[in-house]
């Protein structure tokens, strides 16, 4: 084992980093105060890592690892972490997943071993694989079911094309039928190793302590590793190509309209990123911000709106989501748009940036408060950067930023054509609203 401190940067205070044989790291943070551990596994794997016959792989993984390992049943798992008031759960997303426990700080032992358990040593039994298809495929019926998730995907799908990112995490229904428990099996094995592993922790702990039960629960997994060096975090790919301004629509019998206008946004390393953060908050941020103040405040056209921010190792995404009655759908369009060509020409003013500024900081703060946040702060850095970050760095670089920068980047973002998406009660594009089907 070797204790190392933050690659390329200053300690940051309370964090320990060791690596342990096999490429597996061990990154905690001593919080002061409390007397839980939130621990998660962070994989380097997620969706876009799947081949299309693989689509859904790593999120049918999630359900299907808790249903059994050589030394605990399903209903063993769940009795043992709930007998010390535990949470397990786990997360897959587009680059990364996440197998994590939130415990008390005398029951570290039981979520490490638990946790390691799950990851490195599950049964994936053929009874189980056919009982979770089932429980998947019902969970992309819900899906289907929200028209706001389902906008999101479309969306993506839109922007991204036929790239691995612009498939939904959770896969398809005809792929999630096709999938066999060989497939699941070599995925799981071929890509949940310990190089690509990161094991997180945040709370009440011990780092030495921690280190030593993570070596002894991870250890045949370590074995299986032999020398291998830790995966560094992912190299940006071939530039995620756009296909173009497109306009699509899912016919929903639903009974509001809900539509999604965006451009590409920006890959996470990206220097631009602080300045895009403080453009997004200003833009659809909050109760101040230009398009709740238009939208919703000024002219009462939709309940929800908001813009948001997905970043990649090679791209991004920039949207912007409204939920609106039918007949109002052009007229919240016309709006959103005016707002984001007045923002790509005339950028923000020093007010709104200072506000959203303070936004930012206020809520990264506020949003550190618990153990589980800390925790994901720490196996996201780890995995998307190689390094951690203080939040007073973190504070600083928001600080940092300039209505110049913010002026910058939205003018190269937002001047773009846009795509947009539709879920909504029309049968076909031509019935949508003429600022609409002007994007098609």
């Amino acid at each position: 084992m070797t204790d190392l401190l933050t690659p390329g940067t200053h300690r940051v205070p309370g964090v320990s980093l060791s690596h342990l044989g096999g490429g597996l790291r061990v990154v905690s943070e001593t919080v002061p105060g409390v007397r839980s551990v939130s621990i998660g596994v962070w994989i380097g794997v997620g969706s876009r890592d799947e081949s299309p016959t693989q689509a859904g792989a790593a999120h049918y993984l999630e359900h299907l690892l808790f249903k059994g390992t050589s030394t605990r049943t399903a209903a063993q798992i769940a009795e043992d972490v709930d007998a010390v008031g535990g949470e397990l759960n786990a997360f897959t997303a587009k680059e990364h997943t996440c197998y994590y426990a939130q415990v008390l700080d005398t029951d570290v032992a039981l979520a490490v071993e638990v946790l390691a358990g799950v990851v490195t040593d599950a049964v994936l039994a053929p009874a189980d694989v056919e009982i979770e298809r089932g429980v998947v495929l019902e969970e992309i019926a819900i899906r289907d079911d929200d028209p706001e998730d389902l906008l999101g995907e479309l969306f993506d799908e839109s922007l991204l094309g036929d790239h691995p990112l612009g498939r939904p995490v959770i896969g398809s229904e005809e792929s999630v039928t096709g999938m066999s428990r060989e497939t699941l099996h070599a995925f799981w094995r071929g890509e949940y190793t310990t190089p690509r592993m990161v094991v997180a922790a945040a709370g009440n702990l011990d780092h030495g302590v921690l280190v030593a039960l993570v070596e002894e629960a991870f250890a045949g997994a370590i074995a299986r590793a032999g020398s291998a060096e830790p995966v560094p975090p992912r190299a940006p790919g071939a530039a995620v190509s756009r296909p173009g301004p497109r306009l699509v629509l899912r016919g929903e019998d639903t009974e509001q309209a809900h539509v999604m206008l965006g451009v590409p946004g920006i890959a996470r390393h990206d220097p631009r990123r602080s300045a895009l953060g403080v453009l997004n908050t200003a833009l659809g941020g909050g109760p101040s911000s230009r398009l709740f103040q238009q939208v919703r405040e000024q002219r009462g056209l939709a309940y929800s709106v908001y813009s948001a921010l997905s970043t990649y190792t090679d791209a991004g995404i920039l949207a912007v989501y409204a939920g609106c009655a039918p007949d109002r759908l052009g007229e919240v369009a016309t709006v959103v748009r005016e707002v984001l060509a007045d923002v790509a020409e005339h950028g923000l003013t020093p007010v709104e940036v200072a506000r959203a500024q303070g936004n930012l900081r206020g809520g990264l703060v506020l949003g550190l408060e618990d153990t589980p946040s800390r925790m994901n702060r720490l196996g996201r850095a780890e995995l998307d950067h190689g390094r951690q970050r203080g939040i007073a760095e973190s504070l600083d670089r928001i600080a940092a930023v300039t209505p110049e920068q913010v002026a910058g980047v939205a003018r190269d973002l937002l001047a773009a054509p846009l795509t947009a998406a539709v879920v909504g009660p029309y049968d076909d594009v031509s019935e949508l609203p003429d600022p609409l089907r002007s994007l098609g």
